[in-house]
């Protein structure tokens, strides 16, 4: 049981580190399918969806509909752009068995689409914290459910899944989004476990703050809510709606 825990540690890496680390574990291959969620421009995934695409790896580049246009620029000769909404069963294995249909495989998958959910829980709407489950949290099990098969029956693969450091110390006003990756570190942790004898390696990243366009959607959407008890504190909640 202690080396089982020690393995799990191991694998929690902080985002800067991870691109590198499995440049090198998949150096050796000439054909890598890389896939990505979450890749509209000006978001952690369109960054590295480049870095590893400079690299000569295959990637499959997604987003949902209303942002396929923000992913114009990432087509290249080895980068594909699709339509994906992880809250959506029949979405996701369409991806899936497109590109197993195209391409045979798909070596490693980075879970990182996501949404943010700013606000108090006392007052935050129940169906705003639910829809921070379905895609934070559902979203990459969903993924993983249409991937695994395929991995485990080629005894290998790599699933990559982002939390945050906020799922291991949650933060004030930002309860429901904190409480979504710490559901994810706590099935990535399961996973790793589960999957290894079927030679499906799984690692959990734990980025902290990133300036990118999720703070600014969180900004936003956090300025649709009317709050009662916290009223005078919706400066500082829309603050920390800015700080992704």
């Amino acid at each position: 049981m202690k080396q089982g825990w020690t393995e799990i540690r191991k694998q929690e890496i902080p985002w800067r580190i991870y691109h590198n680390s499995f440049l090198n574990l998949y150096k050796k291959n000439k054909w890598v399918t890389i896939r990505f969620t979450g890749c509209a421009k000006g978001g952690i995934g369109y960054e590295y969806c480049k870095a590893f695409a400079e690299q000569n790896y295959y990637v499959f580049a997604s987003d949902i509909s209303q942002r396929m246009h923000d992913m114009l620029d990432l087509s290249s000769d080895n980068i594909e752009t699709l339509e994906l909404d992880v809250a959506s069963d029949e979405s996701v294995a369409t991806a899936v068995n497109n590109i197993i249909s195209k391409c045979g495989r798909i070596d490693i998958v980075i879970n990182d689409a996501g949404i943010g959910s700013t606000g108090p829980l006392a007052e935050l709407p129940l169906e705003t914290i639910r829809k921070a489950y379905e895609i934070n949290t559902l979203g990459q099990l969903r993924l993983v459910q249409q991937v695994v098969p395929y991995m485990a029956s080629r005894q290998g693969g790599s699933i990559v899944n982002v939390g945050s450091v906020v799922g291991r110390v949650p933060t004030p006003c930002a309860g429901s989004y904190c409480a979504s990756k710490a559901a994810v570190h706590a099935m990535s942790n399961t996973l790793r476990v589960e999957l290894r004898q079927f030679g499906v390696k799984v690692v959990l990243v734990v980025p902290g703050a990133v300036r990118s366009n999720l703070g600014r959607a969180n900004t936003d959407s956090v300025g649709n809510y009317d709050w009662k008890l916290y009223k005078e504190f919706k400066e500082a909640i829309a603050e920390r709606a800015r700080a992704s």
